[in-house]
């Protein structure tokens, strides 16, 4: 990739080629968590944060009725910054002269003018609609006055609250590599290869620690045998409308084959099985050209979710409020020699797995210098995707929209999408896959049907 190649499909402030298609599509602003009192007390006494989306500084506050604002964070009056603005209830009132906004953007009040002043009624701050889903906030960042899509109906956000939990992490990179391995299958052989299997009785809410669906013998083995011991796995992927479908096998033996389905939804999601029955989808949405959040929703296709656990598991991982890892850069991602040689490939640590792709993505630096690179066969979704995204980019810069989601219909069919991780029949994998992941479908507690074909 050339230099000028590489600048154009990470960038993502305005105006940028890259921004311009990523504005398309709504995004995670921020978790519905962050308004809790209970993890953050500072928002009992001011619902008010400051948040940075797509290199934009945005202001997002709550009001008295529960609704969300998310502005500009300059005044428009004198560009004070209103992330320190008066919550009251019914609006955010600068402390600068006192202008006060709603929700939508509307001035209030200026109350310095002089009586009678119709002043505030001329004045509006730009606004972005807000919507919360599953326990995060989603924001459309398009051109002002344009209508969005609706957000699409994955699995993540047709389950009950019930059902779905949501956090978030922040890595120091660029969006676009940050991706770049969520939708690699051949990593997890190496970079998630643990040489020795923990008990299948403690797997709860944990990556790669659960059993593939199906049996060996009789036995069920563990994600993590499998990908330790067979390493060269075949790739494949079909074309969607919402993206990528990826299928990797595994051939154990002249029987059995590993399958693994996972999903690419452009620009910027996957979607991809924790165990047989709960799934994750993760989003990277980009700060800014060299910091990314990791948005993630476990979504359990049987028993509700545990969010306690699941929080408490990922609390510990991170720093409030921001959810800044407590592993990075500045303390070598937590690598331990020892560990490296006896327990794990990496050799950070066996609990959070998060950090294994964090030092994959931020060792890269922060944007990854692509024309260093050199692919293999292995890499072929990467390709494609890439492929994929200058064209979006030309697509976009001639008028049209980019792919998957913008699309209002893409976005309003019922797309699941469907994963699976399990051993199944090598002479019939396919119909294995169908069957197992209807199955899923068919026992969930919620109504989790595909009424549109994929």
């Amino acid at each position: 990739m050339r230099a000028e190649q590489n600048e154009r499909v990470t960038r993502i402030g305005p105006g940028t080629p890259c921004g311009q298609v990523m504005r398309h599509y709504w995004h995670p602003v921020a978790l519905l968590d962050e308004f809790n009192p209970a993890l953050d007390p500072n928002m009992g006494v001011r619902a008010v944060k400051a948040v940075k989306l797509l290199g934009q500084d945005l202001v997002l506050f709550k009001n008295a009725q529960g609704e969300f604002g998310l502005l500009d964070r300059d005044c428009p009056h004198r560009g004070a910054d209103l992330a320190y603005g008066r919550n009251e209830g019914d609006g955010l009132r600068c402390p600068f002269h006192g202008w006060k906004f709603d929700v939508t953007g509307q001035c209030l009040e200026t109350p310095a003018e002089p009586k009678g002043s119709v002043l505030c009624t001329r004045i509006k701050q730009r606004n972005y609609p807000v919507q919360e889903r599953s326990g995060i906030l989603f924001a459309w960042m398009g051109a002002e006055g344009s209508t969005p899509p609706p957000l699409p109906e994955l699995d993540c956000f047709k389950a009950p609250g019930t059902h779905t939990f949501a956090f978030k992490g922040l890595w120091h990179c660029n969006w676009l590599q940050a991706f770049e391995v969520g939708i690699d299958p051949a990593h997890a052989s190496f970079l998630h290869r643990f040489f020795n299997d923990a008990s299948l009785e403690d797997t709860y809410g944990k990556q790669f620690r659960g059993a593939s669906a199906g049996e060996i013998e009789g036995e069920k083995w563990p994600m993590t045998k499998v990908m330790r011991e067979f390493d060269q796995p075949e790739i494949s992927f079909t074309e969607k409308p919402y993206g990528f479908q990826l299928t990797t096998l595994r051939p154990l033996n002249e029987k059995l084959t590993h399958v693994r389905i996972t999903n690419s939804l452009f620009p910027n999601t996957f979607v991809i099985p924790l165990s047989e029955t709960m799934t994750i989808t993760q989003m990277h949405v980009p700060v800014d050209d060299t910091r990314t959040y990791w948005y993630a929703v476990f979504t359990s296709f049987a028993d509700p979710v545990n969010k306690d656990a699941m929080r408490k598991q990922r609390l510990a991982a991170v720093s409030l409020p921001d959810y800044i890892p407590k592993s990075g850069q500045h303390n070598q991602w937590g690598f331990n020699p020892e560990e490296q040689l006896t327990r794990t490939f990496l050799g950070m640590g066996e609990d959070d797995i998060n950090v294994h792709d964090q030092w994959a993505c931020e060792s890269m630096g922060a944007i990854q210098n692509r024309t260093r690179e050199h692919l293999g066969t292995s890499d072929k979704v990467i390709i494609a995707n890439r492929r994929i995204l200058a064209k979006a980019i030309d697509d976009v810069a001639a008028g049209l929209l980019p792919p998957g989601f913008a699309n209002p219909e893409v976005a309003a069919s019922r797309v699941g999408p469907d994963t699976v991780d399990g051993i199944a029949p090598t002479h019939n994998w396919q119909t294995w896959s169908t069957d197992t992941m209807q199955a899923k479908r068919n026992g969930a507690p919620w109504n989790a049907s595909l009424t549109k074909a994929t």
